[in-house]
Order: structure tokens, then sequence, then C-alpha cells
């Protein structure tokens, strides 16, 4: 597993694999899957055996999926491993995908090669390595991480002339290399006006994520850093069949790829992005950029993960940000509580029950997504920065 962390942000729409092979206690081969298109892990650990000057025959492959028995990118693996000549193949989690799901462990037990599962904690830690993968593989649709950074008064966004940043340079540094990992980012509208950014990867050797906007409108600016920097990575827009069509002609005029979402409600035309962007073999979207965003999602049931850092630091409440604009994103309104224009969850807990009363009436109960609590989660300190990562779903 090692290994095979050492493909991540290299190989997608691929999975992550790692391959081992053992004669009597000791390793006389090792390799992984480093790059789409090249060589897969178990051929890659047989090339390196042979390197070595060491003979596969007889030996045991530990590896982290079921060997491969397609012709794709590379020939299957399962026939590497029968010409070897390894009599063990010791499997850590299975592939889910319809082209691959059983057939090379049939394949291989055909051939006369024993064929072991992994289980406990290093066959869950192998279907975690490739969550993307799997989930892609089983749905059609990217595995979607929710990104933020929050004040300790619940704050998303600074005030007009403040420093747009709210966790500190290590914790910034690390979200760079998340970007690199990921397939695409996704950023709403509000957060493109308010901050111009690039949203690429500031990472050594990165592979450039393509960066999503959700323009309800197709507001976004034909001066923007974004499309300034299409020959880095291109940039899609999501925006309704209603968008203006002026604006959406100028932006494909400019190099923007158009996305347009049906559906009759905001959740609808989120699944339906979400199936267009896996029809592209995008299997992770990275979710920057805004509460509104995080909402629309949230109320779509569609985050997996989600990463949140929360700075040491008290904000003064911003009643200007456009991040948070009342128009929604990509077609899909703001949900309450969830704009940076309102209160900040802690000033809005902290009223008492007649300040919220109207007329002397209790408050009106109000409607939204459903509490999400996670199956796992995990604390850590960046920098200043805690860093609170939770676990949706497992796929």
């Amino acid at each position: 597993m090692e290994l095979a962390e050492r493909g991540r942000g290299r190989v997608s729409p691929n999975p992550l694999v790692g391959a081992v092979v053992v004669r009597d206690g000791a390793v006389i081969g090792e390799g992984f899957h480093a790059e789409l298109g090249g060589l897969h892990a178990e051929w890659a650990a047989l090339e390196d055996c042979r390197r070595r000057g060491g003979d596969p025959a007889g030996a045991t492959m530990y590896v982290t999926l079921e060997p491969c028995a397609h012709q794709g990118r590379q020939p299957p693996c399962a026939e590497a491993i029968l010409e070897a000549g390894i009599s063990r193949v010791v499997i850590a989690s299975e592939d889910p995908s319809e082209k691959a799901s059983g057939r090379g462990p049939g394949i291989l037990r055909d051939g006369g090669v024993e064929v072991a599962s992994a289980a406990g904690a290093e066959a869950a830690s192998a279907r975690l390595l490739n969550q993307p993968f799997r989930k892609h593989a089983r749905t059609g649709l990217p595995l979607v991480t929710l990104k933020m950074a929050m004040s300790l008064d619940g704050r998303t966004s600074t005030a007009p002339g403040d420093s747009p940043w709210i966790s500190g340079e290590p914790s910034r540094a690390l979200v760079h290399r998340w970007r690199a990992e990921s397939d695409a980012i996704a950023v709403g509208i509000g957060t493109v006006l308010a901050d111009d950014p690039l949203l690429t990867a500031r990472h050594p050797d990165a592979r450039q994520p393509i960066r999503v906007v959700f323009d309800s409108q197709a507001r976004l600016p034909l001066d923007s850093q974004l499309l300034a920097t299409l020959d880095q990575s291109p940039v899609l827009v999501v925006a309704p069949p209603d968008a203006d069509p002026n604006r959406v002609s100028a932006l494909r005029d400019a190099g923007v790829e158009i996305l347009v979402t049906g559906g009759a409600t905001p959740a609808d035309r989120i699944a339906s992005a979400l199936a267009d962007l896996g029809r592209r073999e995008i299997t992770s979207l990275f979710l920057e950029g805004g509460r509104t965003l995080a909402s629309a999602f949230h109320a779509a049931d569609q985050i997996d993960e989600s990463r949140t850092f929360i700075a040491p630091v008290l904000l003064a409440p911003s009643t200007t940000d456009p991040r948070s604009g009342g128009v929604g994103v990509g077609g899909f309104p703001p949900h309450g509580g969830c704009g940076g224009q309102g209160p900040s969850p802690a000033s809005a807990s902290s009223r008492r029950p007649e300040q919220r009363a109207v007329q002397g009436r209790p408050p009106t109960p109000t409607t939204g997504p459903a509490r999400l609590s996670a199956l796992e989660s995990h604390v850590e300190q960046v920098g200043d920065d805690t860093l609170i990562t939770a676990r949706f779903r497992e796929w």
C-alpha cells in the first residue's frame, strides 16, 4: 500500500496499485502503477524482480487490488502472473468495475495459482486507498470531497480589505497537494467574483486539475485569471439552460466549455453535473469556495468526505461578500444558514429563545438537509490550524 500511494495524482482514472514479489520471506521484486498508460503494478514488480536477477517462478505476489484480466492501456496482469510462474497471489481488495470484477482471480485459479484474500485492517485500508476509483466504478460519479476553512466564530470569509486567507500557510500548502491529487476542482461563481482565483495546484510536478465553476448566470468574467490560464488547465462552467445565451456564447468563444445541467430541482441539477463529469472519467471532485456551494451539495446528499480547517482567529462579519450572493451557484439557490451574509453559527446559537421569537411566538421551524454523521473522523494539527477530516461513505 505504501508503494501504491506513490502513484497518487498521476494515474486517475486508474486505481492506485502496488505489488511485491516475495520468496522465503524476502522481497525479490516490487512495483507500483506510476503513471497513466505506464506499467501496471504487477508488471512493474515482475520487471523489477528480473532486473535484480531473481526468478519469480514459485514465488508469492502480494497486490493491493485484484489483477486485471482485460486489455486496456496495458496488457492483462493475470496473464503476466501466469507466464512468470507465480504460485500464490494475495489480494488486498476486489475491483468493483464491470470489466474486471472477479475475472482476474478466476483466471489465476484456473491456471493453478493459489489465490488468497487479505482481511481485516489490511483489506479496509486497501479499499480506502481507492475510494474515487471504487465510487466511479460503482456509480459512474466522482468522489466529492468538501474543503472548508473557518474562524473560531464560524466565519468562512473575511471582511473587505482584510487578507483573504483564513487558514495558515502550512494548510494552504496542503490544499495545493490535494488539488494536484484531484481530477477536478469546483467553486461557485461568487468565489470567482470575490477572489479571482487561479485554482491551479502550486505543487512540484503537479498534474493540473480541471477547473469547474458553478455559474447560474454565466457571469464568469472574460478577463478572469481562470480564462487567462486556459493553457494550464481547462475551465468548465456549469450553467442552467436559461443562462444568458450571449454570455454563454462569449465564454465558449473564449475557450470555456459549458456544461448545461437539466433537472427540476437543485439536487437533480447537481446530480446531472456529477454524471456528466463522471462520463469524462473524472473520478474525484474537490469542492472549494464557499458555504453556498457546500450547502447545495449537502442538500443534494452528494458529499462523500470533508476536510475542514479551523483557524485560531476571530473575524468581523462581512455583509457584502459576493461568495455567498443570493442567486446561488449553477442554478442552485443557497440554503438557509449557509450564506456568509447571515450570522455565524456561534452567534445564532447564542441568542436567547425570546430573541429568536417573533411577536412572542416561538421561532418558526426551518427545513433543510438532514444531519449527515461521519462514519469516521480524525483531528490533526497543521501549523496553527486544526484540521478535521471526516468520511461519510465508503465505496
